[in-house]
């Protein structure tokens, strides 16, 4: 017991069977999870999207992209920002950082995210 609440694990795959910038959903019951992978690092968020209930784990993964401007304000085209990789939902297209599932443009905007464990080449999501 963690402080009175009762944690258990799902399993949700192998390591290798999540390729860098992928993920994968679970179910259990009613809650659906993400499970995303950036390098060796893993991350899970509840598939419930802040803005509107979207599916935001089903949603296209990118880098975050920047206008590139001069001093003058001039556009130069885009840049990507290959350390901040988003998640896009595909109901509005709200997007998230995978890493910290905060919203770019207001940190008030989170998603659920659950502790991930990684053992003996397994990945497991913690919930109550």
């Amino acid at each position: 017991m963690n402080g009175g609440i009762d944690l258990r694990e799902i399993f949700v795959a192998n390591t290798d069977e999540i390729e860098d910038r992928e993920r994968k959903v679970i179910v259990d019951g009613d809650l659906e999870i993400g499970v995303f992978r950036l390098g060796e690092d893993f991350f899970a968020w509840e598939n419930n999207c802040p803005h509107s209930g979207g599916p935001i784990c089903q949603g296209r993964i990118m880098n975050r992209v920047i206008e590139n401007l001069d001093e003058n304000k001039k556009s130069h085209g885009f840049l990507y920002v290959d350390e901040d990789v988003h998640i896009i939902c595909p109901w509005h297209g709200f997007e998230f950082n995978i890493r910290t599932g905060v919203h770019p443009g207001d940190s008030q905007a989170k998603l659920n995210g659950y502790v991930v464990v990684v053992r003996d080449g397994g990945v497991y999501v913690e919930i109550e």
